[in-house]
């Protein structure tokens, strides 16, 4: 098992990189469908503050992080409820952010670890 999951990521590896590139985009064409990916692009609203004159830094981005699976499920019902700040202050809200996702993953995996 462990072989085949190796092998898939290895096989997924150099469509992540490739998607990282900036600019670039791929189209998978089956008979009954088309889709294209896209990496995704600069963010011109970094820096920029928000109607509040705001722009959300590292501890914002943490707790969207956090909150980010709540506020998933609640933006398929309200459009005006967004996962992500655009107002933020770059790499630091993105750090903020990606670790507040990761806290989550890891309580959620020590919990479900706790029940066993």
């Amino acid at each position: 098992m462990k072989k085949f999951l190796v092998l898939g990521l290895l096989a997924i590896l150099p469509v992540l990189i490739a998607a990282c590139a900036p600019d670039t985009s791929v189209q998978v064409n089956t008979p009954n469908a088309t889709m294209q990916l896209r990496a995704p692009g600069p963010n011109p609203m970094v820096n920029q503050p928000d109607g509040a004159g705001l722009v959300a830094r590292a501890g914002a981005g943490l707790w969207h992080g956090i909150i980010a699976p709540v506020t998933l499920v609640i933006s398929f019902f309200n459009s005006d409820v967004h996962m992500y700040e655009v107002h933020n202050a770059g790499s630091e809200y993105d750090l903020g952010f990606l670790l507040g996702v990761t806290l989550v993953i890891a309580l959620l995996s020590l919990f479900a670890r706790m029940r066993r």
